[in-house]
């Protein structure tokens, strides 16, 4: 019997996937409490200036609300979720926004921003939330001490990232909205700072919502690493004038995702190009021989390559395309 042609095997492989996620999630999703409660965040006006006193009156703002959400979780009877928000809340941590419900939005601050000349803005990819937030931190903190003085890392987890095993990680639908707000923090924190150079770093899902938020976006370098696509065919279409990057370790399981874009009566499945090709144009980094959550692993190859780009260093070592 002849073999299918390659676009027919991919657009099976696409539509099990997405029949497989469509069962899991409702199934799985019945398995988990009710979402925690928590109340509505104080309404803040946009941060005018990143000097001290400005960004203390916004950390003791945030704080307030941490504090208010933990109190809520511990009411609902969720001692998990409060004690979590009770760390969150700690002195020595600095959070430019919060709020609690839905799973949870915040940008956290790792570093002194007030000090700052270059800033990175970490934005993650799929099951990341209040509940798994201390991935996103620990990477955050491990690559401002790779960077050291005169950086900040931003941890924002500003969109509700969808889960890996779903129908909507095989979509641009979720980075929709999580773009739109990435593009207002990044203008309200360039408006704030406007001699720091922001880059974007974009993991996995992330990277989706980085492509939606680009164009014309005031940032140096957008960093796409363990990417299943953007969205977008090549480089050129994200529309920006920072310098972008890709790069993704021999050992991440994202290599096997599909890079195809399907338009199917319901739904337009699949994130096109793969962003470490050569047809997309990107500059590839070193993200030598790790998995998919390696990336920002303190001591790592990625690490180290992720903030030379960030502090515009001489280039790092380049990778090889797929």
């Amino acid at each position: 019997m002849a073999s299918r042609p390659p676009s027919s095997r991919l657009r099976r492989t696409l539509l099990a996937a997405l029949v497989a996620a469509s069962v899991a999630v409702p199934v799985s999703g019945m398995a988990h409490p009710a979402a925690v409660p928590a109340p509505e965040p104080t309404a803040l006006a946009p941060l005018r200036s990143a000097t001290p006193a400005a960004l203390a009156a916004r950390y003791a703002s945030t704080r307030n609300d941490i504090r208010a959400a933990a109190r809520t979780a511990a009411d609902h009877g969720d001692r998990r979720r409060a004690a979590a928000l009770r760390t969150m809340a700690a002195p020595g941590r600095h959070f430019l926004s919060f709020d609690g419900r839905r799973g949870g939005r915040s940008a956290e601050v790792v570093g002194d921003l007030s000090r700052a000349e270059r800033v990175a803005v970490l934005v993650p990819g799929s099951d990341t939330d209040l509940d798994r937030y201390g991935r996103l931190r620990s990477g955050a903190a491990a690559l401002q001490r790779e960077l050291g003085g005169r950086s900040a890392v931003i941890a924002w987890l500003g969109y509700a990232t969808p889960a890996t095993v779903s129908p909507d990680v095989l979509t641009p639908g979720r980075a929709e909205d999580g773009a739109a707000g990435l593009r207002g923090f990044v203008k309200e924190l360039s408006a704030a700072a406007p001699a720091v150079r922001v880059s974007l770093l974009c993991h996995s899902y992330g990277s989706v919502v980085c492509a939606r938020a680009a164009p014309d976006l005031p940032v140096a370098a957008i960093v796409l690493y363990g990417s299943p696509g953007t969205g977008t065919d090549n480089a050129g279409q994200l529309h920006t004038r920072a310098t972008v990057w890709a790069g993704r370790g021999t050992d991440d399981w994202i290599a096997d995702v599909p890079h195809v874009r399907l338009r199917l009566p319901f739904a337009s499945v699949g994130l096109g190009a793969d962003p470490v090709s050569r047809g997309f144009g990107a500059r590839i980094f070193d993200a030598g021989t790790g998995g998919h959550s390696d990336y920002l692993r303190p001591g790592s190859v990625p690490l180290r390559n992720i903030a030379r780009i960030v502090a515009d260093a001489p280039h790092p070592r380049e990778g090889r395309r797929a």
